[in-house]
Parts: structure tokens; sequence; C-alpha cells
């Protein structure tokens, strides 16, 4: 009776576990910054929006994707199958720490925070003016969305903004923060992209005049009737960049920033360091002193050992230096690495012993005791004492 008892807590125990799992993983969608760049995205194209393809359909506005080889490509607006009940809420740009990163877009019951941006077509930059929920019928709002053959319609005002910024925060970004309401939804249960959206992204990456660095942000495919359908009816070309295009400074691989949640500390840093020192430094630094202690120890084993052992310590340093966040983390450590020198001069006294540095001198002294150190340490010199008594 007991183990029958012990099983079923043993059960509900896990199904609360991965009911718990579940709502947290849904949570951190909303949450996570998936992409961080050093470059601010161009700004929104301006285009039309093509016709809605019938009921149950809701729109999802256009938005500037990232890609690590080729900068920004745009990834057209269109028209998806909307889950019952559900809203979008579009991704954003957010500027922070010196980068901007991706929060990346979900369905939920309620519209969240989306950064300001004024996608258009209903998504002024804050809420959703574009149509509504009532019961299982999702009802268009005719004044900003473009239904033609739908009868489940009504019409409302909404005020136009004709901002075309694509990003928060920073400058020239928008100065938007999240409303009281938009803070609640966002602790709401979410849901990700469906597959359609996510195929439609992925499709938009493989056509080279998404691109920004080939468009100059006009993109002839700005919006499609529906998700992966980049030619014929329904597609839609901007009518111009939403502002003058300038080129990045840096290629790609040098804008790209660290990932997220993991790397968003080490964004911090990439920010500060321009601006100050930063502590990273003197951290890899304290590394290399405490890596460098196995000099010390080495001093009792042969030469050969010393260089050995002296010489993989700063190994360890420099691959640490590497495998920091970005570059200019990396620059910085290698511009830090003179505190990881007395592991090298360490091995230096063994060659010429005069010529140790000032500040080496403790060290020196140290090791220099190997003067009297190979009448101790050579084995054929101490071995004729035990032939005085032969």
């Amino acid at each position: 009776m007991t183990m029958h008892r012990s099983v079923r807590w043993l059960v509900f125990a896990v199904m609360m576990l991965s009911l718990m799992l579940s709502l947290s993983a849904a949570s951190f969608a909303q949450i996570v910054v998936g992409i961080s760049v050093r470059v601010a995205p161009p700004a929104l194209p301006v285009y039309t929006q093509p016709v809605g393809p019938g009921p149950g359909y809701m729109w999802t506005p256009g938005y500037w994707a990232w890609n690590d080889d080729a900068g920004y490509y745009w990834v057209p607006g269109t028209w998806v199958v909307a889950p019952v009940g559900l809203l979008w809420t579009p991704g954003y740009w957010g500027f922070s720490d010196g980068v901007y990163g991706w929060h990346g877009g979900y369905w939920g019951p309620h519209i969240g925070f989306y950064g300001g941006v004024n996608y258009g077509f209903g998504y002024g930059g804050a809420g959703f003016g574009g149509g509504e929920w009532r019961g299982g019928s999702f009802y268009y709002n005719r004044s900003v969305t473009n239904i033609t053959n739908v009868t489940t319609v009504y019409n409302k005002t909404v005020i136009v903004n004709e901002n075309h910024v694509a990003f928060n925060g920073g400058e020239g970004g928008v100065a938007a923060r999240p409303t009281h309401e938009e803070e609640i939804a966002e602790h709401e249960h979410h849901t990700e992209p469906l597959a359609a959206q996510t195929r439609h992204e992925h499709l938009a990456s493989q056509n080279k005049q998404n691109f920004a660095s080939a468009n100059h942000g006009r993109p002839a495919v700005a919006a499609t009737g529906k998700p992966g359908v980049f030619s014929g009816k329904g597609v839609v070309a901007a009518k111009s960049a939403g502002a003058p295009y300038k080129a990045p400074a840096m290629s790609p691989k040098q804008a790209r920033g660290p990932s997220t949640p993991a790397a968003k500390h080490a964004s911090t840093s990439a920010n500060a360091n321009n601006k100050k020192p930063v502590s990273h430094p003197s951290t890899a630094s304290n590394k290399s002193k405490a890596v460098s202690r196995p000099s010390t120890v080495s001093n009792k084993n042969s030469t050969a050992s010393k260089k050995a052992n002296t010489s993989h310590p700063s190994k360890t340093t420099s691959n640490k230096a590497q495998n920091t966040a970005h570059s200019n983390e990396t620059h910085t450590a290698k511009t830090s690495a003179p505190p990881s020198k007395p592991s090298h001069s360490a091995s230096q006294p063994h060659q010429s012993a005069p010529k140790s540095s000032p500040g080496l001198k403790p060290v020196a002294q140290h090791q220099s005791t190997p003067k009297p150190a190979p009448q101790h340490q050579s084995a054929p010199k101490a071995a004729p004492k035990p032939g005085k008594g032969r």
C-alpha cells in the first residue's frame, strides 16, 4: 500500500515538473534576445498591404532579420492563419549595452510590448488596431487593413504614425517603454511563431535581393499574400526606403555581437570597453597570474620541464582571451597580457640570471639557487659519498 502511494506521488511530481518547464519555456521565449548586433537595422520600407486571403488570416508585419554572413535582410510581411483567440506581438530590435538585440515575436491572448516600433497596418507602436477576436471569429478593422472578401469587419479610426525607425532605444531609436498592460501581457502564456512563419523567414534569407546590402532598404518583395510565396499574385514591392540607406562601417562578422542570455553580460563589457577600462581584462590578468604558479613549482624540476611548464600557462591564458565574448574583449585581453610576463621571465634566469629585470629580483634570487643545486640534484656527484665507506 505504501509502495502504491509512493508511485502515485512520483507520477504527480513528474507531471507538475513537466508543466512548470513547459510554462517557463513559453514565457522564456518572450524575453530571450537571440541575436545581438553592433550596427542598427535600416529603416522600415514603405509599402502597401496585400489583400487578405480570407477569413481567419491575420497580418504579421515585415521586419529586418540578421544573417552572420551578409547582414540584415528583409522578411516580407505576410498573412498567416492565426490560432483562434490569439494575437501576434511582432518582434523588435532593442538597443542595450552597446548592441542591438532581437526580441522575438510570439502569439498570446493580448498584444505585448514590441518596442514602440511602427510596423503599420494596425501595429502603430502600441497595441493592435487592425482587428479583434469576437468569440471564435476574427473581425477586421477596414480602416487599416486591406480586406475585401470578408464579412466580419468594422471601422475604427486609428492614428497612423509616419515614423519608420526599426529599433527601440539608443541614438535615433524609438523612445518607448512598456505600458502597464503590456507588462502584464508579457507575463502571460505565449506560443512560439508558427511553422509557416519560421519557414517564411528561412526562405527570405535564401534570396540575396532581400539583403539590405543589395536593396539598400527598398526590397523588391516587401509583402506577400501568403507565407513563403515570393512571386506572382499577392506580392508587393516597396515604394521606397524608410530613410536614406547607410552602409555599415564594419563587416557582418565584425558587427555580430554575442548571443544571449549567456553572452548578454559580455555585451555589457563590450560597451564599457569602448568607454573606459573594464574589469574583464584585469580578471584575465589575474587568471594568468594564477596559471603562472606552476612555473614556480617547476623550478624544482629540470630545465626542460621548466620551459614546458612555463610555456603551457601562456597558451592557456591566450586561449582564454580568445574565447571571450567578442573581438573587443579579445583585443583588450591581449593588451592586458603584460601582467603574465613573470611566467616568461621566470625561465630567463636559467639562460642569463644576471640580466633579470629589477621587478623580478625576488624570483631571480629564488631561481638563482641552481648554482648550489647541481650538487644536490646531480646524482653522479652525490653517489661517491657512499663509496668512501667501501
